[in-house]
Formats: structure tokens, sequence, C-alpha cells
């Protein structure tokens, strides 16, 4: 996460992120209680000021929770204020880093602006499909 002095570098880059976002993660440090402010005081009014599509997904993660500076009821409360979602994971373990990208991306095939055609059912289970080894894998058109 950027401090807000290196925010400002980037304002002119980080605003073209959010038009026409469907989903936005914002990740703050549990361990570190600067980061929970910085994204209450900073970057989710960038994402409120920037953000041009209405039907956008938000959640809100706490990253590091195998140490904490910040509560996971403070984190819940938070994401409850800005109509989020809520997830703690740990990157180093990968405890819910899969669940948190999956959570997106199915609230998002539930939103119906979003959906070009066909049905919710249908992409999940296209989500939830599994890539086949490298042996079923084929290399090139005619194998």
């Amino acid at each position: 996460m950027l401090h807000v002095a290196g925010q400002e570098r980037f304002r002119t880059l980080t605003s073209s992120y959010y038009r026409g976002a469907q989903g936005i993660i914002l990740v703050y440090d549990v361990t570190w209680r600067e980061t929970f402010t910085n994204l209450s005081d900073v970057w989710a009014k960038e994402v409120e000021l920037y953000s041009t599509n209405q039907d956008c997904i938000k959640i809100l993660v706490g990253n590091k929770v195998d140490r904490r500076a910040v509560s996971r009821e403070e984190g819940t409360a938070l994401a409850k204020g800005l109509g989020c979602m809520f997830l703690e994971c740990s990157a180093k373990t990968r405890e819910n880093v899969e669940q948190c990208f999956q959570e997106l991306a199915l609230k998002i095939m539930e939103v119906p602006s979003f959906l070009e055609e066909g049905s919710t059912v249908g992409k999940r289970h296209i989500l939830k499909q599994k890539p086949e080894g490298k042996a079923h894998q084929r290399r090139g058109c005619c194998s």
C-alpha cells in the first residue's frame, strides 16, 4: 500500500484504474494500523470519488492475520460503513487469498448490468472448474 505522499505522486494514474471497474479490492495490513487509517481516510475516498460504476462490487481485505494491530471487529465495522464485503487473509500462508478473488468474481457475476447474456449459474460453473493437468492439455490446434 502506498503512503499518502506516494499516493500524491500517482494521483493521475490511480484515478483511471477506478473508472468502469466492476470490482475493487481494498487491502490493509492488520499488523500496521496506519494502513487501516489510510484506507478509510484516503483510499476509500478515492474509490468514492473516481469510481464511475454504481454497481461496482467492493471487498475490504485485512491481510497478515497471523499477527495483528487491527481487530477483526474494526475491519468488519469499516467494511459495513463502506458498503463492502469483508474478509481477512494471509498472503504468507495463502489463507483465504483465493476465496477473496472467488467471492469478488461471484458477486460481480450476480450484478444484472454486468451480465452480457447467459445465467449466473452457468458462469459460476465455469469459475469452479479446475484447470486440466499438463498431461491433458492440447499442444496445438490439431493434437
